[in-house]
């Protein structure tokens, strides 16, 4: 028989879940694998009798979106970097400047946010983390001895990879939550 008190503790704790790895990508952080995670844990702790397809070919759909969500992410970040003439320190850099970014990003964000709520926080934290990329990429291509301009032109480069890396990252981890919900309901 089926508990409908455990059964919406569980839907519940699956949607916080979902917010909460949407928000993590937001930041730079592995949200989308932890929607994976949630659908797996609520796919099988699940009650049988309860009509769910958060099921196997449910479960190899979001494990594959995460990884493409990665890899764009990555081939983004350092097509900008690479595409620009950066070196391996300009990218990584980029990449510490990007997470590093997204804390005062979303402080500026809250600014935006009480002007335009929701949209302005999550700008806030996509311009923080472009404007990490860029001067990460900046003092990684400084610290090996390039010349302002270079630095400046790599840096922009990192900036324009930071910020289509994380709109693919964020339209992915948006399609993993609408797979999952789909799921649960049809």
């Amino acid at each position: 028989m089926l508990d409908w008190t455990l059964l919406t503790i569980g839907i519940i704790l699956l949607l916080l879940a979902l917010a909460i790895g949407w928000v993590m990508t937001l930041f730079s952080l592995p949200g989308n694998w932890l929607i994976v995670a949630a659908a797996l844990v609520f796919g099988l702790l699940v009650p049988d009798d309860w009509r769910t397809d958060l099921g196997w070919p449910t479960m190899v759909a979001l494990v594959g979106l995460a990884l493409f969500g990665e890899l764009a992410e990555l081939l983004c970040g350092s097509a900008g970097v690479r595409g620009a003439g950066g070196s391996r320190r300009a990218a990584f850099l980029s990449i510490i400047g990007s997470v590093l970014g997204t804390i005062p990003g979303a402080s500026l964000g809250g600014l935006l946010g009480s002007i335009v709520p929701v949209f302005g926080t999550i700008a806030g934290v996509i311009l923080g983390a472009c404007l990490g990329a860029l001067v990460g990429a900046m003092i990684g291509e400084a610290w090996k001895g390039s010349e302002l301009d270079r630095s400046m032109k790599i840096g922009l480069g990192a900036f324009v990879g930071r910020l289509f890396g994380t709109v693919a990252k964020l339209a992915v981890a948006s399609a993993m939550v609408a797979i999952t919900l789909a799921a649960l309901v049809l």
